[in-house]
């Protein structure tokens, strides 16, 4: 390539933000060298010098690093010396012998912005006028190039060991991303060799991932651990004895290397990596987009690829994906011919439209059924959006299928031209339709939470005797009968007020967004707690008031609720018979009529069970005539 063309490409001549890192060779502190050493290896740095130099000046901070490697095994050499032997004897051609003389560099580029060239074509400019500098500069300085986006793609593919040949080169040259690099790899094989049975995922990410890295820049790894099989400890406990050892090893790692950059280690456990990823934690889902795996164990990967996909959702994340891959959609349909065109002018209004009905509340329709929800729902049912914009919908969707169908044999520019400006159009007004839906909830999400809390409340009072509990008094009671009681935990006092404060800031309509979410942050886990304490009374009431039974080989139950008991044959069956009957004042049964689970959950929600069973000698013959002469009544089952 001429030198004429290879300076158009340079964008500039030394990176001015960066202090290139020096060869540390010779490492200062060390015995004194033979002379004839000394020298060898101050020639070897002058030659390093004048490579990276004349590198940087030619392409200046498109260069990620220069390492030098380590030297190869002589034992691979002499078997790479036979191959090449066996190629020139075979081809004619001279082949050039590896020398253990040979001074192997890898030089990193970044090509996260380049536009103008595929990969390949990049790849090819950068290793060509690299080697040729190496050669240059001395006959044994044999330079490998290798593009950024490579070096991930192979962690991605699970190849590491270009990683490790990193992890143990000699930096002449760094932007940050090779020390970054060497102190994750040692750290990760140190925290491996002693928990590799507990580690699913070692992971680069922050700024160095995202292309906003400094010299000066934290070096942030997230690890994954498997908690799932955890027996001789809480899983709280084996987060925090493996965080505290795992910590202690990135300070190690550190001092090995003499890299000052803090390491900064974030360690979650499996369980609480899906919980945040369910939540959509805006910080695990920039980890998935950004990170690159060091070491993985088949978990990071997939998330990472259904993230890609739009398949975690309905999170909000998932729903910015849809609007994303309209808007994404819409810049590549002015380049595309007509089946191309097609799809993505379908796709950039029809993922909107989809994520405008899941922010509503509703799972996402299919693509034929998205117009007719579209317009029932926002059109007729909320009076949000004009019908022009849902027959521009319907018009794509129709001009899909004919083209689908081949009843449309082509697309013309002008029709094309015409879908384009539509969905112009429709994303607009569909972006607008996000802010209304989104201050609809908020004008309903924080009466919602209040009835939820109030109701939640009132039914745990239920519980506990107290029938009536009037709502200016729901605050003082759940301190009173709950919190004091040792029944809930003090810390949902704070919460509950949170709820009550938000709602009288509602009613004098001074509540904003944040304080919105705060109320929904504060009161999750105190609604979830409340729900489980229901739960778990109304089981155990239930469980007194159960009956259970054995004729034969089968088991049968029978639940005495207020005034109705429900009978249920064969319960180990899936397919069992449910009964039901009225409570005689003597304890008997009255006639027994047919009934179903459907009935049954009813009863359960609306009817009290009574506090102590009692076996009368009559219901205990209606058990004989129900299940036979030879019933048996099972105790503390």
């Amino acid at each position: 390539m001429a030198k004429k063309q290879t300076k158009t490409t340079k964008k500039t001549s030394k990176p001015k933000s960066i202090k290139p890192v020096d060869s540390n060779l010779p490492a200062p502190n060390v015995p004194k060298l033979p002379p004839e050493m000394e020298k060898k290896l101050k020639d070897l740095k002058v030659k390093l010098d004048k490579f990276k130099d004349q590198v940087l000046d030619k392409f200046g901070d498109y260069i990620v690093g220069i390492t030098l490697l380590p030297p190869e095994d002589p034992k691979i050499l002499e078997k790479r010396e036979e191959e090449l032997k066996q190629i020139e004897k075979q081809t004619g051609k001279k082949q050039v012998m590896p020398s253990k003389d040979d001074i192997n560099l890898l030089v990193v580029v970044d090509d996260t912005t380049s536009k103008k060239m595929t990969k390949d074509e990049l790849h090819q400019k950068f290793s060509t006028i690299i080697t040729k500098i190496g050669g240059e500069v001395d006959k044994h300085i044999k330079p490998q190039s290798i593009l950024l986006t490579d070096l991930w793609q192979n962690c991605y593919d699970a190849k590491y060991d270009l990683n490790k040949l990193i992890s143990m080169g000699a930096p002449i040259h760094d932007t940050g991303m090779l020390a970054a690099i060497k102190i994750s790899e040692i750290h990760k094989t140190m925290v491996l060799k002693k928990f590799e049975k507990y580690i699913l995922s070692y992971v680069l990410a922050g700024s160095l991932t995202q292309g906003r890295a400094t010299p000066t820049s934290d070096i942030d790894v997230w690890i994954v651990i498997d908690d799932t099989d955890v027996k001789k400890m809480t899983r709280l406990e084996l987060k925090d004895k493996l965080r505290a050892i795992i910590i202690g090893m990135g300070m190690e790692a550190g001092e090995m290397t003499g890299i000052k950059n803090k390491l900064n280690i974030q360690v979650y456990i499996l369980t609480d990596f899906w919980d945040s990823l369910k939540e959509a934690n805006p910080i695990i889902f920039t980890l998935l987009r950004d990170g690159v795996p060091f070491y993985d164990r088949g978990i990071f990967m997939p998330w990472k690829q259904l993230l890609r996909m739009g398949r975690i959702k309905p999170s909000r994340e998932a729903i910015d994906l849809f609007m994303n891959t309209g808007e994404q959609s819409l810049k590549r349909i002015k380049g595309k011919l007509k089946e191309m065109g097609m799809e993505d002018t379908y796709y950039s209004i029809l993922t909107p439209s989809q994520a405008a009905i899941m922010m509503y509340g509703l799972p996402p329709p299919t693509p034929r059924e998205t117009p007719e929800v579209l317009e029932k729902i926002f059109v007729k049912q909320e009076k949000m959006l004009e019908q022009e914009y849902v027959n521009i919908l319907k018009k794509n969707v129709q001009v899909r299928k004919e083209i689908e169908h081949g009843t449309m044999k082509e697309l013309s520019g002008k029709e094309l031209d015409t879908l384009v400006k539509n969905a112009e159009k429709f994303l607009k007004r569909i972006d607008k339709l996000f802010k209304q839906i989104e201050q609809m909830h908020n004008e309903k999400s924080i009466n919602l939470l209040y009835e939820e809390v109030v109701t939640l409340t009132r039914d745990v009072l239920k519980l506990e005797g107290i029938e009536k509990a009037q709502e200016s008094r729901i605050v003082e009671l759940f301190e009173e009968e709950l919190v004091s009681s040792g029944k809930i935990p003090a810390r949902f006092t704070r919460d509950i007020k949170g709820v009550f404060e938000a709602k009288k800031k509602f009613d004098a309509k001074k509540l904003d967004k944040t304080d919105i979410e705060n109320a929904r942050k504060s009161s999750s886990v105190m609604i979830k707690f409340l729900i489980e304490y229901i739960q778990r009374k109304r089981g155990q009431e239930m469980e007194r008031a159960k009956i259970r039974v054995k004729y034969g080989e089968k088991y049968g139950e029978v639940i005495l609720l207020d005034t109705q008991a429900f009978i249920m044959h064969n319960i180990d069956n899936k397919e069992q018979q449910i009964e039901k009957a009225e409570i005689q004042e003597d304890g008997s049964l009255g006639p027994i009529q047919k009934s179903n689970f459907k009935e049954l959950e009813k009863a359960l929600m609306e009817k009290k069970f009574p506090k102590r069973v009692f076996i009368k000698d009559a219901i205990f013959e209606d058990l004989k005539n129900i299940f036979g002469r030879d019933v048996e009544v099972l105790l503390h089952y």
